[in-house]
């Protein structure tokens, strides 16, 4: 008897099929793709799932991976409202996202149909598709939940288990998210500012997708047998705990998943920027990058712009027109500001390399909306942070990293309107002013962590044990 244990527990696990069908915004696509990356590693064979656009600008998949990996495209269903071609949240400005929801809940028989088909053991799912857990259910399909979300963010959000919401009920006004919530039982600065508590509140009534964003996180967190997080235990140990105590369910870290920069290119735009890049002062320059999906006022615009002039820094700006603005919707610089900053500052209209210019020794510091792919970016490369978060989860992110790496730059409380002498002045206190050093160092002790690539890979390993040892459990 003992002899076959011996042999069972040494033999291989067994060879899975693992789909992936992230949310269609780059944003998730990209963490999904690592994690199938990861998977295929190990020698499972990966289903990723997207629609035909956004399969195609896809980052390019290793060669010595390709043969486990087959891109699944499901087409689009054309919806009203929604523009041709409009694949992904970045094609689309913020209000059409509902819409851009509507065609993504018409995928559903297509990804129907791929599960009958092809059976894979496990499906990992994003927060959006709520109809999917029955489908894989019904097949047998162990299902995975896969959040981009750190810990503390969804403890904030709240137990979508029923008896969490037996216990703790569901808050039904704004001013109950500016307060920390009852179920966090340690000290903590989790808290929405007001016109951040109003933005969610909009966020979670029902849209034109008929569906709000709260019940598909609900119902997907519900329907998964695992919930994997994109963060490791050294940041928020307490919050990954708590969070399986909230939503009664196994939660697997799956590491920070830090992005490997490639060698120096010479493409020419890339050869551009290294040229401007290189004649800096080291840890002079302010990057400024508020992700794809941000439409700024033209107020806000107007702000960011004059503060940026206002410091005195040099700055390196990215700001890449929308595909779907007009003319009309565009927000337009203020008058004479690029001859005013004119070999100070370079606002860049196209695609930038945003790792390989956070890996730069010029770069001080980073102006950004606090999206977790971009401070893990950042944090790798140990740059103290300006930040000024917007939308979803952005503002709870701030609050968490506020006076360790960086600071949250100052806002009206109603209406989050800020000045250019107060995103000057942060910039100056984070870059170059001497209270700003313990952020500067807090920055630099925190990159030994984010760029650990062998913690964050025994974390992904961990993962794929968890699925080897518990499929069609």
């Amino acid at each position: 008897m003992s002899t076959s244990t011996t042999m069972s527990s040494t033999t291989e696990p067994k060879k899975l099929h693992i789909a992936l069908f992230p949310w269609l915004a780059f944003g998730h696509i990209i963490p999904f793709l690592e994690v199938a990356k990861h998977v295929a590693r190990r020698g499972h064979k990966v289903s990723f799932i997207s629609t035909p656009r956004n399969i195609q600008r896809l980052p390019k998949i290793p060669q010595h991976l390709t043969p486990f990996i087959n891109l699944v495209q499901i087409p689009l269903p054309r919806v009203e409202n929604l523009p041709e071609n409009a694949e992904a949240t970045m094609d689309v400005p913020y209000h059409i996202i509902p819409y851009l929801k509507i065609a993504h809940d018409g995928l559903e028989q297509g990804i129907s149909n791929f599960l009958q088909t092809h059976k894979p053991d496990w499906i990992i799912h994003d927060f959006a598709p709520y109809w999917l857990p029955p489908i894989a259910s019904s097949l047998g399909i162990s299902r995975a939940h896969f959040s981009i979300f750190n810990a503390s963010s969804l403890c904030f959000y709240g137990p979508s288990s029923p008896q969490g919401l037996d216990r703790y009920g569901v808050r039904t006004l704004p001013e109950q998210f500016t307060i920390p919530a009852e179920w966090i039982p340690f000290p903590s600065n989790m808290v929405l500012k007001s016109f951040e508590a109003k933005n969610l509140f909009d966020s979670m009534k029902q849209n034109a997708s008929s569906v709000s964003d709260w019940f598909r996180m609900k119902s997907t967190v519900q329907g998964c047998q695992v919930y994997f997080i994109r963060s490791c235990r050294e940041i928020e140990g307490e919050w990954l705990d708590l969070l399986q105590e909230l939503q009664q369910k196994p939660v697997v870290p799956t590491g920070l998943m830090p992005p490997v920069v490639q060698a120096r290119e010479d493409k020419e735009d890339w050869s551009r920027i290294y040229q401007w890049l290189d004649k800096q002062e080291n840890g002079s320059v302010v990057y400024v990058a508020l992700g794809s999906e941000l439409n700024l006022s033209q107020e806000d615009f107007t702000e960011l712009a004059l503060g940026l002039e206002l410091s005195g820094l040099p700055f390196f700006w990215v700001l890449r027109t929308p595909s779907w603005s007009g003319d009309s919707d565009s927000v337009k610089l203020p008058d004479g500001f690029k001859e005013r900053t004119k070999g100070r500052g370079l606002v860049w209209t196209t695609w930038a390399p945003q790792t390989k210019i956070l890996a730069h020794d010029s770069i001080g510091g980073f102006l950004t909306h606090c999206g977790w792919s971009s401070l893990v970016e950042a944090l790798q490369y140990g740059r103290p942070l300006i930040m000024l978060p917007f939308l979803y989860d952005q503002g709870l992110i701030a609050r968490f990293w506020d006076k360790k790496i960086g600071i949250e730059v100052p806002r009206n409380e109603e209406d989050g309107l800020f000045t250019r002498k107060w995103l000057a002045e942060s910039l100056n206190l984070v870059v170059v002013d001497e209270e700003g050093k313990a952020y500067r160092d807090g920055a630099k002790e925190y990159s030994v962590l984010f760029q650990d690539k062998d913690l964050h890979d025994r974390y992904m390993d961990k993962c794929a044990e968890y699925m080897e040892t518990h499929v069609h459990a």
